[in-house]
């Protein structure tokens, strides 16, 4: 029996050890991955303003925007929003701003579903990349944007700042 609560003890360190160090690093370089898709996709858009408005008139099909203001909100979308979840900043929020988004944009181009959208749903060619773009996301909006963010720093600031400064014992000065 000791060797069992041995090992048991010991999967226990390694798993919170995991969740306190790997956790953060793993939701920075999906927050940061998924973010520089997008960020990347903006800057497309805005080096090409004719092309860009030429796929919204044409290709993308957006549900109740003009292709005029759809190009212009798109483009601004994928060069702001990213930023927000890149640095954790409203992570949930903002993650979830991005998810829906990413939904609107596979569902407005067809080109991206080939054999028709729900088979491609539900296969892992069409739309890959939307849909681990998707799972990235999902992560954030259920963990949160984790340690390694600016709503993490936010925390940690507001939880030592609630927690007031504490004097040690006669030297005067200010413990962290």
């Amino acid at each position: 029996m000791p060797i069992v609560q041995s090992l048991n003890t010991c999967y226990r360190r390694a798993a919170e050890w995991l969740q306190a160090w790997l956790g953060p690093v793993a939701l920075l370089c999906l927050r940061v991955w998924v973010a520089l898709a997008f960020w990347h996709a903006g800057v497309v858009k805005f080096e090409d303003p004719m092309g860009t408005q030429y796929l919204f008139e044409s290709v993308y099909h957006v549900p109740l925007l003009s292709p005029d203001f759809a190009a212009v909100l798109g483009t601004w979308i994928e060069l702001v929003v990213p930023w927000f979840v890149g640095l954790g900043v409203f992570g949930r929020v903002s993650a979830l701003f991005l998810f829906v988004y990413n939904i609107i944009a596979f569902t407005s181009f067809p080109g991206l579903w080939p054999h028709g959208f729900w088979t491609g749903l539900f296969n892992t060619s069409d739309f890959a990349d939307h849909k681990v773009w998707g799972l990235m996301l999902l992560a954030v909006i259920a963990w949160g944007p984790g340690r390694l963010s600016i709503d993490g720093l936010a925390q940690r600031v507001m939880r030592h700042w609630r927690a007031g400064p504490s004097r040690s014992a006669g030297s005067g000065m200010v413990r962290n």
